[in-house]
């Protein structure tokens, strides 16, 4: 019987030990409580900048990250703040506002978390958030006082909205976008136009947005000469060809194509059908995207001026201290129009 010898088996390594406050607090040479103070930013305790130096090359040397659902244990609540993601496109503005609002509330020591579109909707989204025990929730977006209230008894000490109508129990950064719309038809109507479409962006989400538009430019020109029609438009450039392609049958002189991005669109086509911006017809967005500026003709547009990230951290962080408090109630949204040359 001829014997195969076996191969020998690898030695296994021993699985290395998660480094603990301990450890950090042996390299550097100081206490757990310093480690602590340190490490979460704890400003009640003054510690000298070289201890502080320390504490920190000592975390990265062993690799120690803090652990959150301890800290949360000795808080008393979590430091999440959850983000659930628009169920709207966003475009470059949302985007650099989201990014400094995440910024700021990581300098308080919050961690934040974005929360996906798909899923349930309403108060059934809201059940869905309270199971992650986040301490603030931001909604972009509509959420009843039921929502409000899930979340609120599942732990929640901040509950911030973005919209037109503030909610209950919450607090509110109202967006005024009928003042969008009014602002971009007035500048139509004050430059001599008095046929005036609106552009209705058919994807899902953004009527929230658009319908408010649409109501202000029509409010803008009441008791005028002028009109205002609404436009349906995909942001697609088949669905731009089609309403250029029967531009000067619609009769308009001038056109607010929402925002930037589908005046662009829009831009092209009506070029592309050999309407002329601005002799033919004046057009204005909304955003004053760096792009608009690079077009020629140059894109009129409305400056929207969104909250300081800075500013929205700083009231989730005194809910956060102060959830008793009366929900506070913000107007946020400046709007002031741009004249360039395409109007």
């Amino acid at each position: 019987m001829v014997q195969i010898p076996k191969t020998p088996a690898p030695a296994s390594s021993a699985p290395r030990s998660v480094p603990t406050s301990a450890d950090v607090a042996r390299l550097a040479g100081v206490s757990r409580a310093t480690v602590s103070y340190v490490l979460n930013n704890t400003g009640a305790v003054r510690i000298s900048e070289p201890t502080r130096r320390r504490v920190h090359e000592a975390a990265r040397e062993l690799g120690y990250v803090p652990h959150a659902a301890a800290r949360s244990l000795r808080a008393g609540h979590s430091r999440t703040v959850l983000m659930p993601a628009p169920a709207f496109p966003v475009g470059p503005l949302y985007s650099r506002f989201i990014g400094e609002l995440q910024w700021a509330l990581g300098r308080l020591d919050y961690t934040v978390v974005q929360y996906g579109t798909t899923g349930p909707h309403g108060d059934e989204a809201a059940r869905a958030w309270a199971e992650l025990r986040p301490v603030a929730v931001l909604v972009p977006g509509s959420l009843g006082p039921r929502g409000v209230e899930i979340l609120r008894r599942s732990g929640a000490r901040a509950v911030v909205t973005f919209g037109p109508e503030p909610v209950e129990g919450a607090h509110a950064l109202l967006m005024d976008h009928e003042t969008v719309g009014h602002r971009a038809a007035r500048h139509l109507h004050d430059r001599g136009r008095r046929r005036i479409g609106v552009v209705m962006p058919e994807e899902d989400g953004l009527e929230v947005f658009s319908a408010p538009r649409l109501e202000g430019a029509r409010r803008a020109v009441d008791g005028t000469d002028a009109t205002v029609t609404g436009l349906p438009l995909a942001y697609e450039e088949r669905s731009a060809a089609r309403l250029a392609a029967r531009w000067r049958s619609l009769g308009l002189d001038a056109v607010f194509a929402y925002n930037d991005e589908y005046a662009m669109l829009l831009m092209r086509a009506l070029q592309d059908e050999g309407v002329a911006v601005p002799a033919e017809t004046a057009l204005i967005g909304a955003d004053d995207l760096m792009l608009g500026r690079l077009l020629r003709p140059r894109l009129s547009t409305v400056r929207l001026e969104l909250p300081s990230g800075r500013d929205l951290a700083a009231l989730v962080d005194r809910a956060v201290h102060d959830p008793g408090a009366t929900p506070e109630r913000h107007e946020v949204l400046g709007a002031t129009v741009v004249h360039r040359e395409s109007s």
